[in-house]
Formats: structure tokens, sequence, C-alpha cells
């Protein structure tokens, strides 16, 4: 169990409940106790009367008692059993909340190589499936544990002191029953750590298909899809049963020895009964006793289940716990950004695929300036922004920010300061007003409608039938990619940062609407640093200075009428642009 010392840290955060519930559960127990000692003093009643050792008004006074009695101690143990319900599985629901938590923020500040690494469906498994399992333990793994401990620690020495011949024969079977289980549980934690892997997969695969349903549907690719999920769910079958025909070897054999302990008590008692050393109250007080056993035997194969489950679940989710974020806050106090951004000698290799995206670059933006960066693809402009943003550690050289190194400024007030717009834009499945009020959460409207205008999406959102209370799609499949673009702008220009990223954001609108949203975002980002990647000279062309990358290399630097003026990728991409659009 030492991945389920994770726990603990929760376990001591809500000790009083636990102890509280603990407390109920043992006085609930106790009260059930009382029961099986007043059946045999009923029944030794009855006895006496037949053997006309006592009357029958006092026999009848005596049974009413004694029936009252069992009563009270029934509904007191029922009534505390409710309570001990709603102390130990209320904590069980308030760990199961901050695991999620835990999780959920570590996920968050893990890098961008982690996603890289791992599928989102395992990572969506591991925070519901496997968090389930674990609650399991942290609540009624506990419980019912409890309810078992409390039994035979006070069952088992009252069964002795009243008959211990009869006691011992009663009990033989469980050291052979413990064996047991210990050697099953040990099958079911390897064969529950292969399950859960197995949904892993599958969470991961039919993510993958209701993401790519589009792509699927285009190449008709219907057929196949269905025969990978038949052929993952049957080895998930497979995996599944392998479990399932462990699991059901516990009761049969639980209720088999349980049997047998009936059947000793029934024999042994009886032979005992004969010979006058005990009374005929005390095997059915011995009957009631195994049969208390029945259901916490019974639940030691199931809490047995719960805790190797638990343990292969808490492990997945230590794995990626103890995953360490690449990029770290290494600075408390917040930064104040003005704008300027200086590469020196910077190179970069992603780590998963070993590519060199840059090679000993070096150029400064200066507080307020626009600069765009063009070139092939692959050659590294969006890299470029991403290492500005701090999503990666640069493998040499340094970047300055306002002349101080990156990692020497606040990591939240770097990414606050800079309004990014991707290549591909990501919209949440969520109204366009939330959407680029994702921006600036307590924007207005009327200051949503005016980044909107100047993004030059107002229209097509007014032309919804809810407009701005449009729900859109799962990552914004309801809108086409100019205007999933364009929404994207509005959101960075909402937010108003000192740090403009357009990642060729307009490269799924029109030249004329792609001019009208450069001239508003040329008002919009007045004195703020800039930065465009884009293809198109026309998206460059007004900047302060124009960048041209080829294989990670700084190729040409200079203004549009400088580049233009010499030979080379920007001249010939300007020309030829430009003939494109005379044509």
């Amino acid at each position: 169990m030492k991945e389920l010392k994770h726990l603990n840290k929760y376990f001591k955060k809500y000790w009083f409940k636990l102890l509280v519930g603990i407390i109920i559960t043992i006085i609930a127990r106790v009260f059930q106790l009382v029961m099986p000692s007043y059946v045999n003093k009923s029944i030794t009643a009855v006895d006496n009367y037949v053997k006309n050792v006592a009357d029958k008004a006092l026999t009848e006074e005596l049974l009413l008692e004694f029936i009252i009695i069992i009563v009270g101690a029934a509904l007191l143990s029922g009534f505390f059993t409710f309570l001990m319900r709603q102390t130990i599985i209320n904590v069980s629901r308030y760990i199961e909340y901050d695991l999620k938590n835990e999780v959920f923020n570590h996920y968050q500040f893990l890098s961008l190589n982690f996603y890289k690494k791992n599928r989102t469906g395992d990572l969506m498994n591991r925070i519901s499936e496997d968090i389930n399992q674990v609650r399991m333990y942290a609540g009624p793994a506990i419980m019912y544990g409890m309810q078992t401990l409390t039994l035979f620690a006070c069952l088992i020495p009252l069964m002795f002191i009243k008959a211990p011949t009869l006691a011992a024969y009663t009990l033989l079977p469980l050291p052979i029953l413990s064996v047991l289980i210990y050697q099953i549980s040990k099958i079911i934690h390897k064969r529950s750590t292969v399950v859960q892997e197995y949904l892993s997969n599958l969470s991961t695969f039919t993510q993958e298909v209701f993401s790519g349903v589009t792509v699927i549907k285009a190449y008709a690719l219907e057929p196949q899809t269905n025969s990978s999920l038949k052929t993952l769910a049957l080895d998930g079958k497979d995996k599944s049963m392998s479990l399932a025909k462990v699991n059901a070897w516990f009761f049969p054999l639980m209720i088999l020895l349980i049997g047998i302990s009936n059947i000793f008590v029934i024999y042994i008692g009886g032979k005992q009964y004969i010979n006058g050393e005990i009374g005929a109250g005390l095997i059915a007080e011995f009957i009631l006793y195994v049969n208390m056993l029945t259901w916490p035997v019974a639940i030691v194969g199931w809490l047995t289940t719960i805790v190797q489950r638990a343990e292969a679940s808490q492990k997945r989710i230590n794995e990626f716990l103890k995953e360490e974020p690449e990029i770290k806050n290494l600075i408390e106090k917040e930064s104040k950004i003005r704008g300027k951004i200086e590469f020196k000698n910077v190179s970069f290799t992603y780590e998963d695929t070993k590519i060199t995206a840059l090679k000993n670059i070096s150029f400064v933006v200066n507080e307020g300036e626009t600069i765009a960066i063009l070139g092939k693809t692959g050659s590294g402009k969006s890299t470029i922004l991403d290492l500005i943003a701090r999503l990666y550690e640069v493998t040499s050289g340094e970047i300055l920010i306002d002349d101080v190194p990156i990692k020497n400024i606040n990591l939240n007030s770097l990414r606050k300061s800079i309004g990014a717009v991707p290549q591909d834009a990501f919209l949440f499945s969520d109204t366009i007003k939330n959407n680029i009020r994702f921006g600036k959460h307590n924007a207005t409207d009327e200051e949503v409608i005016a980044v909107t205008k100047n993004a030059v999406v107002h229209d097509n959102i007014m032309g919804f039938s809810k407009q701005y209370e449009t729900i859109l799609g799962e990552r914004g499949i309801t809108l086409s990619g100019g205007q999933k673009q364009r929404v994207s702008i509005a959101r960075a220009l909402l937010k108003d940062p000192e740090i403009y990223s357009f990642d060729d954001c307009l490269s799924a609108v029109d030249t004329e609407t792609e001019e009208e949203i450069l001239n508003n975002l040329k008002k919009a980002s007045k004195n703020k640093t800039t930065i465009i990647v884009s293809h198109r000279v026309s998206s460059a062309k007004n900047a302060n200075k124009i960048l041209i990358l080829e294989d990670g290399q700084l190729l040409q630097e200079g203004t549009h009428e400088e580049l233009n003026q010499v030979d080379g990728y920007y001249k010939e991409l300007y020309t030829s642009q430009l003939s494109e659009k005379e044509s």
C-alpha cells in the first residue's frame, strides 16, 4: 500500500470527521452484539419453562423484556450505522474533490512536452476513473474495514469466553480464508493495473474518434473505426474477464467456509448440549455470531479488491504527480513588463523529435515596435513565439525581456502581458461572448462588441440567431476557419496586453478582410510590442522590422523597403504575391 501513502495528508486534514466516524462505527457494532446474547437468554428462558424450572408469567415477562432490548439495540445499531455513512463516506467525497483539484492543478503547471508525450484520453482517465477507485478506498474500504475489525475484536474474544471449544472449531476456517485472500489479492493487483491501463487506451481512442469525426466521415473510415473499436473492446473484455474470474473466487470460498463454521457450531455444539456442557440458547447465539461474521468475512475479499484497485490507480496518479514541470516560475514577485524583447544567439531543439528549430538567432524588438517574421513552413517562426511566452526553455543562448533574462521574470506576469493568437485558433464549447471574455472576464458588452468590430467579425456574429449568446461546438467547430481566427483576435485585443503575438492568424481570411483587420490592429496595438508571423507580405510590409527565417537561421533582416531592394527570399515572395493579387 505504499502508493496510497499519498492520501495520508488528506486523512490528516479530515482526521476529526474520520475519528468521529470510527467511534460511531464501534458504537453501532457494539449495539449489534447485544442481540445474540439476548436471543440466547430468550431461548434459555423458554427452555427453563419447558423444564418446569420457571413459571409461565415470569417467562412471558422475561421474553417481552428481552424482545424490547433486542428491537431497541437493532434500532440504535441502525441509527448509528446511518451516522457512520454520513461521516466516513462524506470524507471520501471531500478527498475525491481535493485529489481531483490537486491532479488538475498539477496538469496545468506541466510543460508542453508532457502533453506531447501523453494522450488526452489517458489524462482524463486518471483524473476520473482512477480517482474514483481511490475514493472507494478512502470511504467504503475504511468504513467496512472498521466494521470488520470491530466485530472481530469484540466477537472473537466473546466467543472464547462463552465456549472456548466451540469457538475454536467455529473459527477454524478463518486462517485458511486469510491465506487464500492473500494469494488471490496479489493476482488481483496485477490484473487491476492492466484493466486500468486498458481503460486509458479506450478513453484515448474514443476521444480521438470524437475529435476527428470530420476526417473519419470525409474519408468514409467508419467501418475501419468500428473494427478498431471492436478489437479494442474485445481485448478489454478479455482483460476484464480475467480480473472478474479471480474476483469470482472470493464470495463462493467465503460462503463455503462460513457454511463449514455453521456445521461445526451445530455438530460440536449439539454434542456439548447433549453432554450438558452448554445450553440450547448458546448454540443459537453462536449461529448468530457466525452469520454476523459472514458479511465481514465476505467483505474482506471485497475490501482487498478495493485496496488493490486503489493501489494500482494511485500508482498511475502518482506517476503524473511526480512529473516535474520543465518550466518553473523562479521569481515569486510580480514583474512589470514593458515590451522590449531581445534574442541573443538563441538555439532550440525539440526534445521529442530532436529537430533543431532555431540556430543561433539574434534580434531586438524595442518597446512599442512591430516585427514581422516570414519564412517557409518549418523555418522556426512559431517556435520564436513559443520561446517568448516561455512555453519552452532555450537550448542555448539567452532571451531578454526589458533587458532582464526571461528566467528572472515572474512567469505569470510574462504570460499575462502577452495576447497570443495561435495559428490553429482554439475556442471553448461556450458562448461566443464568453470565448472573447476569456481575454478579460469582467469586460462589458460594449468592450466585447468594440473588439469584434476591430477583428471584423461583429457582422458575422450578429448574423447568428442567438448572436453573441451562440453556443459553439467543441473546439469552435460551429464557426468557419476565418471566423475562429477573428474571434481569437478579438479575444487578444480585449486583453489589451503589452505584447501581441500573432501566429499566422489571418491565413483563413481573404485579402480585403485581412487589410481591414491589419489597419484596425495597427491602431489597437499602437505603442504595443507586436510580433506577426505570416506567410503573406501584406501582413508584414508595415512592420518596423521584418525577419526572414530559413531552416531555423536568420536569412534576412530589415524593413519592407530595404528587403525589397535586394535580391532574396522576401523580394521573390513580394513579387510573386503581388502578381497573384493583380491576376
